[in-house]
């Protein structure tokens, strides 16, 4: 058989796996009843019939063996039916994902300001891979907004795609490790969900740390999402330092710049007045600098040096300067946080009182920095979109009460661009001020002498008391203080590419 595809995630019937998981649940229940039958009637009456002789050793020791089998059977059965039931339940969930995804990526966002998201079209690539692309030509060509959303959709169903194929593996396993292989044995492993055979790899993976490679990372964050809420609080209480730096709390929402940008790089010759243009940002640059606008400074040289690597965001930094982005932040958890208690209480009262551990996120939100409030990350940044991503954990106090706690970080992402209508003027302390018209920066990036970056990153991450009895109201921890200033002196600096 060849690779799990798409069209096997979108097409299969899973009623069929419904209906298999039914079938061997009513099995496990009759082998039950057969199984305390024998126990309760045959193996007391054998055990217990005064007789003695070589007729009755072989009796008993045969009754004996059969009430055996009878238990083997019974917990081979109940093994293979909560292995399907959990396939049944992960695969049901990827597949109305997967195609929730492809339906909202063809039909577009038709209705959003400014400009349209255009509908996508969705297919099968090589190896269980997914392609997504534009489905009619723009003229203007594509726009990096449309670029980031084709690269998103695509990463995501096929993630999807490689989860499914995942959870096939793991029941393929677990059912010959249920069944052994022997018709006339049935004393085997036995599972009561895919945890048993998904953990162990969890935590292999898990204790790699930041050493884990992009698609082992990739795969633990699929294994974590497919954990019940009880295995996943024995990975995070064991490997949260692990699981932390192996990037577990990465962002899963789409991350896509908010317009199309400047357009394609390096399509015009520059001219005279490009090349003026950029050799007065470099000043500007250099005063930004001079006055403390260190990230403003930096970004604006990253983007003149035209190299279009990734630029890291400190969001903590971000926050202790603006008080207004970390209270945006804020909002964003205090607006879940009940809900998120409430969720992870009732798993941990399903799981009898045991630790119980819940992924959360938020959903993407923009904020704009205000010229007015702080000019560094106006200048730097603009507008950026963010999200929040934790673990809610559930553990039982000294008295088996309920304590809920909530690990979480900031995340944030834009692209560094200049659209064809945005300009930037500089003032010059005892000078006039140095300005640059409209359309001017965006030219740097299509006429090749300066290029558009993305830039993301992720704050330290916090430990809040959700409380026990009732919900905590205390205020959210403060932001790690910032490290690196950025000014001139510090050598760690990203500013001097390109200058």
């Amino acid at each position: 058989m060849g690779a799990f595809t798409y069209t096997d995630l979108i097409e299969v019937n899973l009623g069929k796996l419904d209906a298999a998981a039914g079938d061997w649940k009513t099995m496990a229940g009759g082998l039950e009843k057969l199984r305390s039958d024998v126990y309760s009637g045959l193996v007391q009456l054998s055990d217990g019939a005064q007789w003695a002789g070589v007729n009755a050793g072989v009796t008993k020791d045969f009754v004996r063996m059969t009430a055996k089998e009878v238990w083997d059977l019974y917990r081979e059965a109940k093994s293979i039916a909560s292995v399907l039931e959990d396939a049944h339940s992960e695969l049901t969930h990827i597949q109305k994902r997967a195609k929730d995804l492809t339906a909202e990526a063809r039909k577009g966002d038709p209705d959003r300001p400014d400009e349209p998201d255009p509908g996508l079209l969705v297919m099968e690539g090589p190896n269980g891979t997914v392609k997504v692309m534009e489905a009619i030509c723009d003229v203007k060509g594509t726009s990096q907004r449309t670029k980031d959303l084709m690269q998103w959709y695509a990463d995501t169903l096929t993630g999807l795609v490689t989860h499914a194929a995942e959870i096939d593996a793991a029941v393929t396993r677990a059912l010959k490790r249920s069944h052994g292989g022997d018709p006339n044995n049935a004393g085997h492993a036995t599972y009561t969900s895919l945890d048993e055979d998904q953990l162990p790899r969890a935590t292999k993976l898990a204790s790699l740390g930041d050493d884990a490679n992009g698609a082992q990372r990739a795969e633990l964050r699929r294994l974590w999402q497919s954990l019940s809420p009880q295995a996943r609080a024995e990975l995070w209480t064991g490997h949260k330092d692990d699981l932390l730096a192996a990037g577990l709390l990465t962002p899963t929402v789409k991350q896509a710049a908010p317009d199309r940008g400047s357009g394609p790089h390096g399509v015009e010759e520059p001219g005279a007045e490009e090349r003026r243009t950029r050799e007065k940002m470099n000043l500007i640059a250099e005063l930004a600098d001079w006055k403390g606008d260190n990230d403003a400074s930096r970004h604006m040289a990253h983007y003149l040096g035209n190299s279009g690597e990734h630029m890291d965001l400190p969001v903590d930094k971000m926050m202790t300067d603006d008080a207004g982005f970390k209270s945006h932040i804020e909002t964003d958890i205090r607006e879940r946080q009940n809900e998120w208690r409430e969720q992870a209480l009732a798993e941990f009262k399903r799981n009898g009182g045991q630790p119980v551990s819940m992924p959360v996120e938020t959903e993407n939100r923009d904020y704009s920095f205000q010229k007015e409030q702080d000019k560094n990350w106006f200048y730097a940044v603009g507008s950026t979109r963010s999200n929040v991503t934790g673990v809610v954990t559930v553990v039982p106090d000294a008295n088996g009460e309920p304590k809920v706690g909530l690990d979480y970080q900031a995340n944030a992402w834009d692209r560094y661009n200049w659209d064809k209508d945005k300009g930037v003027t500089i003032e010059i302390p005892g000078a006039s001020s140095m300005s640059i018209p409209d359309g001017q920066m965006a030219r740097l990036h299509t006429t090749g002498i300066a290029q558009e970056f993305d830039m993301s990153g992720s704050s330290s991450v916090k430990h809040y008391d959700l409380g026990t009895s009732a919900p905590n109201g205390d205020p959210l921890p403060k932001p790690d203080a910032p490290g690196r200033e950025g000014g001139r002196t510090d050598p760690g600096r990203e500013q001097q590419e390109g200058r």
